[in-house]
């Protein structure tokens, strides 16, 4: 029977072993990439703690890992904090569970209160959130079928917008400045600390043939932007955002139009609207352009047992944080929420 270690990997340093297995592996999202350690790194200036297992001389599981030393919620790690989708790799239980073992030793002895697994299939011996479904389309072969799919109602929103003579910009890291610009002050109007520009400048960098931004403006004033990332044959969208002031003409629907647009005519088979909670308001708009649910399942491990953490803004001891944060000048929240968004997994 072969033997499994686990050793560490540096995702400065970069390993080709890793980079190749991840590209191998069929059930690897985006963010097993080794650069997305450097990325979080740089941005957040938190430690990344990747691990590969191995038997004889072959590569048979990852882990990324970051831990997070937080002011707000103290010290924990995340597979993968930030981000959708992260959680154990491999092509076998017994990889898996030394991945997993290994990480609870590098825990305790980092005095972590806890590790969260985002995984997206389920591990009967661990405590697990399954509050969480990513939302997934998949795309017919044309944006008539697709207009055909979602009903006149949905078509008439879609029009609604182009009254106003819309300017539709589809591109790369050119276009950061105006997704930032929109996206910023959606997040203060949400009452949410908002992440740096540099951190989408760095992806936009890192990934020049993943990324993809669409954006609208109005008038020439900014109105609606989506930051895409794609991977394989499914486009994933982290991150969109509105500028309320233009939601009343139903740019929303616009800007998904549009991306949905751009993702078949890219020749995307599955469009990912991210994760939400079911029946909230997220979850039905997603619904009504025919995405399904799938389940997440968010493991954990707790040094000190109990109840997994809740960490979101739905938890009502932050109501008043939020309250205070929408009031805030965007400039300012801008220069504060950097600062405080590195503490949020």
């Amino acid at each position: 029977m072969n033997t499994t270690r686990v050793i560490a990997v540096d995702p400065h340093a970069g390993d080709a072993r890793w980079d190749k297995f991840v590209r191998a592996h069929p059930a690897a999202s985006h963010y097993h990439d080794l650069r997305w350690g450097r990325l979080i790194s740089h941005e957040f200036r938190q430690r990344p703690c990747y691990l590969m297992a191995e038997q004889d001389d072959s590569v048979t599981g990852v882990l990324p890992l970051v831990q997070l030393k937080s002011r707000l919620f103290g010290n924990f790690m995340v597979s993968m904090p930030y981000l959708n989708y992260g959680g154990v790799l491999s092509t076998d239980s017994v990889s898996r569970d030394a991945l997993i073992e290994a990480a609870v030793k590098l825990g305790s002895a980092s005095n972590v209160s806890h590790i969260e697994f985002r995984d997206q299939i389920s591990m009967d011996d661990m405590p697990v959130r399954n509050d969480k479904v990513a939302m997934i389309l998949e795309l017919p072969e044309s944006i008539d079928a697709l207009g055909k799919a979602i009903g006149s109602k949905r078509r008439s929103q879609v029009r609604r917008p182009l009254r106003e003579n819309p300017e539709i910009k589809v591109g790369g890291a050119e276009l950061v400045p105006l997704y930032y610009e929109v996206f910023a002050r959606n997040m203060r109007d949400l009452g949410t600390p908002v992440y740096a520009s540099s951190f989408y400048e760095r992806m936009a960098s890192t990934f020049p043939d993943d990324i993809k931004i669409v954006a609208i403006t109005v008038g020439g004033k900014p109105a609606a932007a989506a930051f895409l990332i794609g991977h394989r044959d499914q486009l994933e969208i982290p991150w969109a955002s509105t500028v309320r002031d233009f939601n009343r003409i139903s740019i929303n629907m616009l800007l998904y139009w549009e991306v949905l647009r751009y993702a078949i005519e890219a020749g995307f088979k599955r469009f990912d609207f991210g994760r939400s909670t079911v029946d909230a308001g997220t979850y039905r708009f997603k619904r009504q352009w025919g995405a399904e649910p799938r389940q997440l399942h968010w493991h954990y491990w707790l040094a000190d047992g109990g109840e997994p953490p809740k960490m979101n803004p739905d938890n009502p001891k932050y109501a008043m944080a939020i309250k205070v944060w929408q009031k805030l000048p965007v400039s300012v929240a801008n220069t504060i929420g950097p600062r405080i968004v590195r503490n949020l997994p």
